[in-house]
């Protein structure tokens, strides 16, 4: 059964004076009450899209479990930013975006935890304390993190297409409806910041991201 937290639960099904639609509104407008706070599209936006968004999520992830977690993170985000959502996009737009955006963020983490193992056994010092290992994975994976957060958006998303889903520029381009030399300048300027950001890490990040 799906759920979502249960501040959103309470907020959806305790919020006082809230009104049920009896006509269709169109898709800015739901935005615009949303945005307002309004529990009733907030439901209503659940229970329409949430199957779908699913099966969107499936195909990127290839992980129900993983998929359903993604939709319920993208949906809690909604409601808690709900005063700060541009109330001027379709919330079925926004969505579709969002879902895609998480599971993105999802694979990378993923690949790059793998990645961490995986140069953790191969490639350290084997006569290295335990502990210590563990102290300095963790500290790149968390630096790594917060340079690529702060990325802009373009570039980010870029980067994570190329490194961690493994796209030649083309298919980026298409799949951004940018062009190649778009692609390849942003992400000349996602290298350049990470770079940048991660020097003390530099060897390592070459070696799992040919950085």
């Amino acid at each position: 059964m799906f759920y979502i937290k249960i501040q959103l639960l309470e907020a959806v099904i305790l919020e006082p004076n809230i009104q049920i639609y009896k006509v269709d509104l169109s898709e800015s407008s739901k935005m615009q009450l949303l945005h307002k706070g309004d529990a009733a599209v907030f439901e209503q936006a659940f229970k329409t899209h949430f199957k779908n968004l699913h099966a969107y999520a499936c195909t990127i992830l290839k992980d129900t479990v993983a998929a359903e977690e993604m939709v319920q993170n993208v949906f809690c985000k909604v409601w808690e930013k709900k005063e700060i959502l541009n109330a001027d996009i379709s919330i079925k737009a926004y969505l579709y975006r969002a879902v895609h955006n998480e599971s993105l963020n999802y694979i990378k983490h993923q690949k790059v935890k793998a990645q961490f193992q995986m140069y953790a056994v191969h490639t350290m010092d084997t006569h290295s304390p335990g502990a210590s290992k563990k102290l300095m994975m963790a500290e790149l994976e968390n630096k790594l993190h917060k340079a690529l957060n702060e990325l802009p958006q373009q570039c980010r998303t870029i980067f994570q297409m190329s490194r961690f889903q493994d796209l030649k520029y083309q298919e980026i381009a298409n799949a951004l409806n940018l062009s190649v030399k778009t692609v390849e300048n942003q992400m000349g300027k996602a290298l350049k910041i990470l770079r940048v950001k991660l020097v003390d890490f530099l060897p390592v990040l070459i070696i799992l991201f040919n950085l």
